[in-house]
């Protein structure tokens, strides 16, 4: 079992500190400083921790510790233990939280949850703009001032539905696939990573979606096997590469 919070140590100085640190930095995630916090907290901590011993270590009220545990419980940042537990205090055991150790998993979760709560919110109110822009500028095809607004709304609609499916298909994967994908990218010099972004530069949309429909065709062996004759010299002549 987990050692109870013990301020005293070294070691709950630090988690404490972090735990501070984190809720900082909750804003700029959309999650409220105390919520964050408690993350942090836990992340540093592991648990199970149950709300007094929260709210003894980070020095917050029951209700801001009640009310950051439902909203971690919510965004999946953490999990209620399986088995309650005592926290020093008398009376029968309480309810104790986890966090959520994989880190793509709570991640992906606050992706999502964010999406949800900001995005979609957001892209009808640009839809019904840029449709009466459109309607507009058509019944009066004169009114310049008309047709950039038309032309603004429509390029500001089109990044949002790229940037939302975008999220969309981020949120999809599973935390070991996504994590596999970030530490493939993570181990390619910064000559190829340029390569790269020129390659996906001069290539159309309609190229890059048909060949990554190719590739989610191959069975797994089939995969393996063209990614290993990526890079051999026979293909590449007949590729023509040098």
């Amino acid at each position: 079992m987990t050692a109870a919070v013990d301020a005293t140590r070294p070691a709950e100085e630090i988690r404490q500190a972090f735990a501070r640190a984190w809720g900082e930095i909750g804003a700029a995630w959309g999650v409220a400083p105390s919520t964050a916090a408690v993350q942090g907290y836990l992340l540093a901590h592991g648990g199970p921790l149950t709300e007094p011993e929260m709210r003894r270590a980070l020095g917050i009220s029951h209700r801001a510790a009640s009310l950051a545990l439902t909203q971690c419980e919510e965004w999946g940042l953490i999990r209620r233990a399986d088995d309650p537990r005592r926290s020093g205090q008398r009376g029968p055991a309480a309810a104790a939280w986890v966090v959520v150790g994989d880190h793509w998993a709570w991640f992906r979760a606050v992706a999502a949850t964010r999406k949800e709560r900001e995005t979609d919110p957001v892209r009808p109110v640009i839809e019904r703009c840029a449709t009466l822009a459109a309607e507009a500028a058509g019944r009066d095809g004169a009114d310049a001032e008309l047709a950039d607004l038309r032309d603004r709304l429509a390029g500001l609609l089109d990044f949002v539905r790229q940037f939302d499916r975008g999220v969309e298909l981020f949120v999809e994967g599973e935390p070991e696939a996504i994590a596999r994908l970030f530490d493939g990218l993570g181990r390619l010099d910064e000559p190829t990573v340029r390569r790269l972004w020129l390659l996906i530069g001069e290539l159309e949309a309609a190229e890059l979606a048909a060949a990554l429909e190719a590739l989610a065709k191959l069975p797994l062996a089939a995969a393996r096997r063209l990614i290993a004759l990526a890079d051999q010299p026979v293909l590449k002549r007949l590729l023509g590469v040098r």
